[in-house]
C-alpha cells in the first residue's frame, strides 16, 4: 500500500480502546490478555476502517509506525505517549498484510527500528518486519475435540507424545519445506497410523535463525512464516483436533536472542531484562533472560503463553528450559552471579511467574497440559501451587532418560554391572507427574542416533532399541519419543534435512516402525500402563535384582487392580529357557507384545499360552515356565 492511500490523518487510540484500565492491569502485571490491546488491530473507529497500534516502551523519546505505506519514514506517523508507558496511534485507510516496523528514538538520540513484540505475523526470514493479520476469521470445526480435552489429557489417561521439527520432519524433492497445509496432509495421517495421542511441535514462534531450531524467539506472538500464514497455521491444529491428536506447542520464556530487530535492548535500555549480565545474560547461549521481577514483562509472557491457547486452540505448553529459570547461578561460576534477597540461588520472580503462569492457564483453560522441562531435583515441579508446588501438569523425567540411556550404551557383557541404572529412578519415580523423554536433544551433536547408540551388529542394534522402547512403554509414566526414532533412523538429527525416510526400504527399520505403531496401539488399549502412572499402586517390581541375568519384571496395575499386565525385559543377547517368573495370579497368559517377533525383524522366539500354576516364587504364590527371548521385552495378559 502507497502512503498515497491514506487519505485520513492518524490520530491517537480512543480509550474505548486502549482503557486507562487496560494500561493499569498491564502495568500491575496482572493484564492476561494483553495481546486483545497491544500490537496491531484491524479497527473500526468513528466510521473509519484502519489498524490500532500499541507498544511498551516507556523510556522513548519518540516512537513511529514505519512501512511502506509511509515510504518507512519515522516522521509521518508519530505515536501519542501515556505515563503507563505505551504509545499508540491508529492509522486509518491501513489493511491486513500490512507490514511494520516500529522506530524507536531513545533519550540518547539513538535509533531503531523495532518488530512488534506483540505482533501477530512476520516476514519470512532474513526481513523482519511484522505483518498486520486478523486471527478472529477463521471457522474452527474442533468443538468435540475441545469438549473431551480435560479428559483425554487427565493424569489418568494415555499419552503418547510424538515431537516433531516441523522443517525437518520431511522436506520436498527440491530440498523445500513442507506447507502448514501439506503437513496436515502427511504429519497427521502418520501420527494417526503411529498411535500416537500427540504432537509436540518444537518452537514455531518466529525466529531468524533455523540452526537455533526455534528456541531464539524474536515474534513472540507470531507462528513461523516459513510454513505459510496464520491461518494455514490453525488449520493444520484444526485438522489434528479433527483426527483427535492434541497439539503441544515448545514454548521459550527462558530467554530471547540480542536480534537487532527484537526485544533487546528495546527502547534505549534493557527493558525486558536485567541491565546487569550476571542477571541478564545467559552466557551459554548468547541470549538475554528475561526480568521476572518486572511487571510489564510478567504481563507479556502469562498473555503469549494464554494467546497460544486462546488463539490457536494449542493443548500444551512444554517450557524450555525451566531449570536456567530457577537458579541464580544456573551454569555460572562464582562470582558471576548475584543472590537472591535471601542470600540464596534462587530465582525467587522466576518462581513466582511460573506458579503465577500456570495458575492462570489452568484457571482459565482447565484440562489443558503445562509440561516442564526440568533438569534438577528441585520438588513438587509438577504438584499444586496451593500446596507450595510450581503448579505444571507434568514434568520431563531427565533422570530416568540419562540412566536408562546410559545403561543401553554399554554391552550387554557389562550390563549386569549396572543394573541399579535401570532400576534407580523406581526410587522417585512418584514425586512428579513424569513423562519420560527419549527427545531431540538426545540424537544431535555427536550424540548419535537411538538406534546407532545401542551395542552389537546390527541385528542387535535393532533388538536393543525396541527392548528399550518396549521398557519404556511399560514403565510408568507418559510418554515422548522424537521423529526417527520410531523407524530406527540411522543418522542424528540434521536440522536442515528430513528424516532419513528411505531407510523404510530396510526389513530392519520397518519392522522397529511396526513395532512402536504396536506398542502405541496396545499402550492406548490397556489401562494398566496409563491410569496409575503416578500411585505406586500401578507398579510393583516382581523381580528387581537379577543383575547376574540382566532381566527385569514388574506388574503394572489399572485403578481396578485386577486389570493387570506384567512385563519382562531381557537385555542380555541370551535365549532364556525355563526361566521362572513369579505372577500376580493363576491361570493362563498370553503375549500381547513380544518384541522378537519376525515381523519386527526379530529372532521369532515366542511363548503359546503360558500356564501360571500354585507354586510360589519372587514372593508370589503363583509362576509360570517361559522363554525369554534375546533381547527382548514381553508384555503378559491374562488369557
Amino acid at each position: 500500500m502507497s502512503s498515497s492511500s491514506i487519505s485520513v490523518p492518524s490520530q491517537p487510540v480512543p480509550a474505548n480502546w486502549l482503557s486507562d484500565f487496560d494500561k493499569y492491569l498491564i502495568g500491575e502485571g496482572t493484564h492476561e490478555r494483553a495481546y486483545e490491546k497491544l500490537g496491531a488491530h484491524l479497527v473500526f473507529f468513528a466510521g473509519q476502517e484502519g489498524v490500532a497500534f500499541a507498544v511498551w516502551a516507556p523510556n522513548a523519546h519518540q516512537v513511529s509506525v514505519i512501512g511502506e505505506f509511509n515510504g518507512w519514514n519515522g516522521q509521518q506517523h508519530p505515536m501519542h505517549s501515556s505515563d503507563s508507558g505505551i504509545w499508540s496511534l491508529f492509522i486509518p485507510g491501513l489493511q491486513e498484510y500490512t507490514v511494520y516496523k516500529y522506530r524507536i528514538i531513545t533519550q540518547q538520540n539513538e535509533q531503531f527500528d523495532k518488530s512488534d513484540p506483540y505482533g501477530f505475523a512476520m516476514e519470512l526470514r532474513p526481513a523482519t518486519g511484522s505483518v498486520v493479520v486478523n486471527l478472529d476469521n477463521y471457522q474452527w470445526n474442533d468443538a468435540d475435540w475441545l469438549q473431551q480435552r480435560a479428559e483425554r489429557q487427565s493424569l489418568d489417561s494415555p499419552i503418547s507424545i510424538y515431537e516433531v521439527h516441523l522443517s525437518s520432519w520431511k522436506r520436498k524433492e527440491d530440498g523445500t519445506w513442507l506447507t502448514y497445509l501439506e503437513l496436515a496432509e502427511e504429519l497427521i495421517p502418520y501420527a494417526v497410523d503411529m498411535g500416537y495421542t500427540h504432537i509436540e511441535l518444537l518452537p514455531i514462534a518466529e525466529h531468524p535463525f533455523d540452526a537455533s531450531w526455534g528456541y531464539q524467539v524474536l515474534g513472540f506472538f507470531a507462528p513461523t512464516s516459513r510454513f505459510g500464514s496464520t491461518q494455514d497455521f490453525m488449520y493444520f491444529i484444526d485438522q489434528c483436533h479433527q483426527h483427535g491428536i492434541g497439539v503441544i506447542l515448545d514454548w521459550v520464556p527462558a530467554h530471547f536472542p540480542k536480534d537487532g530487530a527484537g526485544l533487546n535492548y528495546f527502547d534505549g535500555t534493557h527493558l525486558y531484562a536485567h541491565a546487569d549480565p550476571r542477571q541478564g545474560e545467559h552466557q551459554d547461549w548468547g541470549t538475554m533472560i528475561f526480568n521476572y521481577g518486572r511487571n510489564e514483562v510478567r504481563s507479556f509472557l502469562i498473555s503469549n503463553a494464554l494467546f497460544w491457547i486462546d488463539k490457536y486452540h494449542i493443548d500444551g505448553l512444554r517450557v524450555d528450559a525451566v531449570a536456567s529459570m530457577l537458579y541464580l547461578d544456573y551454569s555460572r561460576k562464582e562470582g558471576e552471579w548475584l543472590p537472591n534477597e535471601h542470600g540464596g540461588r534462587e530465582n525467587l520472580a522466576a518462581i513466582s511467574f511460573l506458579r503465577k503462569a500456570n495458575e492462570v492457564l489452568h484457571g482459565i483453560f482447565p484440562g489443558i497440559l503445562t509440561i516442564a522441562e526440568e533438569s534438577t531435583s528441585w520438588p513438587m515441579v509438577s504438584q499444586p501451587t496451593w500446596l507450595g508446588g510450581l503448579g505444571f501438569s507434568l514434568k520431563w523425567n531427565m533422570g530416568w532418560m540419562h540412566d536408562t540411556l546410559t545403561y543401553m550404551c554399554h554391552e550387554a557383557i557389562h550390563r549386569k554391572f549396572h543394573h541399579n541404572e535401570m532400576t534407580f529412578g523406581m526410587l522417585y519415580a512418584f514425586h512428579e507427574n513424569f513423562v519420560l523423554p527419549l527427545s531431540h536433544d538426545e540424537v544431535v551433536h555427536g550424540k548419535a542416533a537411538l538406534s546407532s547408540k545401542m551395542p552389537g551388529d546390527d541385528w542387535q542394534r535393532f533388538a536393543n532399541l525396541r527392548a528399550y522402547l518396549g521398557f519404556m512403554w511399560s514403565y510408568p509414566g507418559k510418554k515422548l519419543l522424537f521423529m526417527g526414532c520410531d523407524f530406527g533412523q540411522w543418522q542424528e538429527w540434521n536440522h536442515e534435512t528430513g528424516l532419513e525416510w528411505a531407510a523404510l526400504q530396510a526389513e530392519n527399520h520397518q519392522g522397529m516402525q511396526r513395532f512402536v505403531r504396536d506398542l502405541n496401539r496396545v499402550y492406548q488399549a490397556e489401562p494398566a500402563l496409563w491410569e496409575n502412572d503416578y500411585d505406586w499402586q500401578g507398579f510393583s517390581w516382581i523381580n528387581a535384582n537379577d543383575s547376574d541375568n540382566s532381566v527385569f519384571s514388574f506388574i503394572r496395575r489399572a485403578k481396578n487392580t485386577d486389570d493387570l499386565l506384567v512385563a519382562i525385559c531381557n537385555f542380555t543377547p541370551v535365549l532364556r529357557q525355563q526361566y521362572r517368573i513369579g505372577m500376580p495370579k493363576g491361570g493362563q497368559w498370553r503375549e500381547l507384545i513380544n518384541s522378537d517377533l519376525k515381523e519386527y525383524w526379530g529372532g521369532g522366539n515366542s511363548n503359546g499360552l503360558l500356564n501360571a500354576l500354585p507354586e510360589p516364587s519372587h514372593g508370589l504364590d503363583h509362576s509360570l515356565e517361559l522363554t525369554l527371548p534375546p533381547l527382548s521385552v514381553l508384555i503378559l495378559k491374562p488369557a
